[in-house]
């Protein structure tokens, strides 16, 4: 059997973060001074509702039952379900890269 690795295929560096600066609000008839977050160089994403893909469905009663079998120690585990599901990620993963 051969092994695989699970995680970054190459070496991850620091991330840098710009922090966006909130609109301030303008009064009619002045024009609002350039904030810092608009003159630089850094392009701005922009979001709309368009794009949304809205709440999460979530069967809220088939979550509630879940936990509580966990909490009796009821819930079923099947250590041959769990790893077919393990060695399934890793051929994906693999593929992917």
């Amino acid at each position: 059997m051969s092994s695989f690795e699970i995680g970054a295929s190459r070496p991850v560096g620091a991330v840098q973060l710009n922090p966006v600066q909130p609109a301030t609000q303008s009064v009619p008839g002045q024009n609002p001074a350039p904030t810092p977050a608009a003159t630089s160089a850094t392009p701005q994403v922009e979001t709309s509702l368009s794009t949304d893909a809205g709440p999460v469905p979530v069967d809220q009663a088939r979550v509630a039952e879940i936990r509580q079998a966990v909490q009796n120690g009821t819930y079923p585990v099947i250590p041959a379900k769990i790893s077919d599901a393990m060695i399934a990620a890793g051929a994906l993963l693999q593929k992917a890269s």
